[in-house]
């Protein structure tokens, strides 16, 4: 961590091993931090198991998916002990905080910039180069991001720390100091570079982009105590108090669920847009000999001295548009847009074409600026991805690859496509592909309004989308009241499944249960014909009964009971206790019979008569007690084995079939799956319920209805015999930009 010259830490100014007298409020405040800090980590873990099983899952290999469950098994053995390091080192920080010089407070972005040149990583290892960068542009977007209340918290750490001064401030909440504490600390797991830069990037994700809520809470805990309530910065950037000066107010608290939330979605856009610029930089790289952008021609001049004209605005747009016409004329009657494969439009011949025959009024050379060509060649990787998304069910991806151009024309006029979640092009995109993903091949094209609704979605854009992004919000409003009224119906179907299933099922494991426990008992100690009536065709429903109501009315076990009291009275005791306590039971024991029978109104025209018979055997049974009180211990018949028919020993698994349960018990209610048949065929369905007694994984259509149930080793069977497969349900054009920017690292 003291990796810069201008860093000490504080005890070093008072002598090595001195405690540093911590104020009530900052030892308030580490509780506080630590405490959020471990909370938001467990957070960030958890998504990095996901991400690894989804890798897994995907894998092409089984070396490969073996390399990611190693590395889901490795940090989840590590992740406690990496959590108790990280906020030790936090909680550390609250102790010593280092002291930095104020000029290198100032440029530690510079400085990071500097460390991370070229000339000074050459000797480091290509690993621990990337992940010294990844960890570098997150110290660097959170400290610019967060720079407001950093500043209000250095300011206030300041006057309160014994030996800071406004030379030396101190700050221990300083994204430099838990970032690399967070890095020493997850050093411990033994991974490879991509699975560590996983981890980090879940933790930016989940606990840097969060820091700005534990920042508030730290500086309205010190403007209660008082420690400069009345923040008024005068240094060199005078501005940076003026957006966060309301907020210091005495009494006033953090930011409430809302701002959180604004707060949360402002730094996902830097983030995204960080990532934009990383991809730009990656497709700068392969910018060659087919570029069309003004670089390609030596900024304004062309092969033998052609002067350049820049094509961009309103008349790239309306190239483009002509374009759109001209593909879909020839690939489609817009009668029914899913006909046939995805289009594949190559949309960087489609450019070149265009440029080639476009012929400008002043006779220059047409050229694309850099950042047009960029996007250009983004949103082709982006429908590349598309189009090769198993997640999408085949008609609804044959539709979205319509929007090529029209989503092309969108983001040249309008680059916060990529940094927006909320951008109403993207969010229209992510809705129809979220919507169709239980689509199958075998639902009716003609019958089914959902497919319906989409197709005319993508045909209103295709027809009337001239550059006014506000087609796509009134398109994805009216989309989004479509499927509330659908999910609705749905809903309320798959719940009337659920439960049904849930009561046969549960039926079904209680007559189950009723019949192997009498069968194992009644094979053990055999009882006279008419008691064995009594109790498997009478007594059975009134075990029945009480198993299903037993989580409310508690009389299983009381149930099962009378059973055991019945068979014990009808075999000889001869000891003078069990004699005695024979005859406590046997009233109780007839009373409890003659009440279940009538309850469950079993033969109630020969209840009087079968009691009778019941009474008689008991008797027969007491007064045998003579004789088998003559007979010698050794002369006693043995207790009846359990005959090897009765019992269920549990199946050994196929092998490689065990490997395959984690998986299955990674879905969750609400996922939706994909079975293959033998046949050929497939459908789609979603996890509806997961019934744990019977263990029954229920599956249901879009509409609701139950398709399929199977155990949980039957899925796993499924799966490893390929005939399963998990989809992924995240935003699609998050999942595209993902498998871009990996696509062209590993171009690179």
């Amino acid at each position: 961590m003291n990796r810069q010259s201008g860093i000490h830490y504080l005890h070093d100014r008072q002598g090595a091993g001195s405690p540093v007298s911590v104020p009530p409020e900052v030892t308030r405040i580490r509780d506080t931090v630590v405490a959020g800090l471990g909370d938001l980590l467990q957070g960030a873990f958890d998504a990095v198991d996901d991400s690894l099983f989804e890798l897994a899952n995907n894998a092409r290999s089984n070396n490969e998916q073996n390399r990611y469950f190693e590395a889901m098994r490795e940090i989840r053995i590590k992740r406690k002990g990496v959590e108790k390091q990280f906020q030790h080192s936090v909680g550390a920080l609250f102790e010593h905080p280092p002291l930095a010089d104020a000029d290198q407070q100032s440029q530690d972005q510079q400085a990071h910039q500097e460390a991370a040149s070229a000339e000074s990583l050459s000797l480091v290892q290509d690993d621990d180069l990337e992940e010294q960068v990844a960890l570098s542009a997150m110290i660097s977007k959170a400290r610019a991001y967060f720079q407001g209340p950093l500043l209000q918290l250095q300011t206030r750490f300041t006057v309160i720390y014994p030996g800071a001064s406004e030379e030396r401030p101190v700050n221990p909440m300083l994204p430099d100091y838990v970032c690399r504490a967070f890095a020493d600390a997850a050093g411990a797991f033994e991974i490879q570079i991509r699975e560590r830069l996983i981890v980090l990037k879940q933790f930016d994700r989940y606990v840097v982009a969060n820091l700005g809520m534990l920042m508030d809470e730290a500086n309205r805990i010190l403007v209660q105590a008082g420690v400069v309530p009345n923040f008024r910065y005068q240094g060199k950037t005078r501005h940076e108090s003026a957006e966060t000066a309301k907020a210091d107010a005495p009494g006033q608290g953090g930011p409430d669920s809302h701002q959180a939330a604004e707060a949360q979605e402002s730094y996902q856009a830097r983030e995204n847009d960080a990532l934009f610029q990383q991809i730009r930089q990656l497709l700068a790289e392969q910018r060659g000999h087919r570029s069309y952008s003004t670089s390609h021609y030596g900024g304004g001049q062309g092969h033998g001295g052609t002067e350049i004209h820049i094509v961009g605005g309103a008349e790239l747009l309306h190239m483009l548009s002509r374009a759109s016409a001209n593909t879909a004329g020839q690939n489609t009657a817009r009668g029914n847009l899913s006909a046939g494969e995805p289009v594949t439009v190559d949309l960087r011949d489609l450019i070149e074409h265009v440029l080639e025959t476009h012929q400008p009024e002043d006779g220059k050379q047409p050229a694309l600026q850099e950042m047009d060509e960029d996007l250009i060649n983004l949103v082709a990787m982006l429908f590349e991805f598309i189009l090769d998304d198993y997640n999408l069910s085949a008609p609804i991806q044959v539709l979205i690859s319509r929007l090529q151009i029209p989503i092309l024309k969108v983001v040249i006029k309008d680059k916060s496509f990529f940094s927006r979640a909320n951008h109403p092009a993207r969010k229209l995109l992510n809705s129809l592909a979220r919507a169709g993903i239980g689509w199958s091949n075998a639902d009716e094209k003609s019958r089914d309004k959902l497919y319906e609704q989409i197709h005319n979605i993508v045909a209103r854009i295709l027809d009337e989308f001239d550059g006014d992004v506000q087609l796509f919000e009134t398109l994805g409003e009216e989309f989004d009241q479509f499927l509330t009224r659908e999910n609705r119906k749905a809903s309320l179907v798959e719940q009337r499944t659920r439960e049904s299933e849930r009561g046969r099922i549960k039926s079904q494991k209680a007559q189950d249960t009723v019949d192997r426990l009498l069968k194992e008992k009644l094979a053990r100690r055999p009882v006279p014909p008419a008691i064995h009536d009594i109790l498997v065709n009478g007594w059975s429903r009134v075990m029945f009964l009480a198993y299903l109501r037993n989580d409310v009315e508690h009389r299983w076990e009381q149930s099962v009971r009378v059973v055991d009291d019945l068979i014990w009275c009808l075999h000889p005791h001869l000891d003078d206790d069990e004699r005695d306590q024979w005859v406590r039971v046997v009233p109780r024991l007839l009373k409890a019979l003659r009440a279940g029978l009538e309850e469950v109104s079993y033969n109630s025209s020969r209840l009087d008569e079968m009691m009778a018979q019941l009474k008689h055997e008991l008797t027969e049974a007491f007064r045998n007690l003579a004789l088998a009180e003559a007979r010698e211990p050794d002369d006693l018949e043995p207790e009846q084995p359990l005959p090897e028919d009765t019992m269920e020993p549990e199946e050994p698994l196929e092998a490689g079939v065990a490997e395959y349960l984690p998986e299955i018990d990674a879905i969750n209610v609400g996922q939706w799956v994909e079975f293959r048949l033998v046949n050929g065929s497939s459908f789609r369905c979603k996890l509806s319920a997961i019934i744990d007694e019977a263990d029954s994984f229920v599956f249901v259509n879009r509409m609701g209805l139950k398709v399929i149930e199977k155990t949980r080793v039957d899925l796993a069977h499924e799966m490893q015999r390929g005939r399963l497969t998990v989809l992924e349900q995240g935003a699609l054009i998050d999942r595209a930009l993902d498998a871009v920017v990996g696509t062209l690292r590993k171009q690179a």
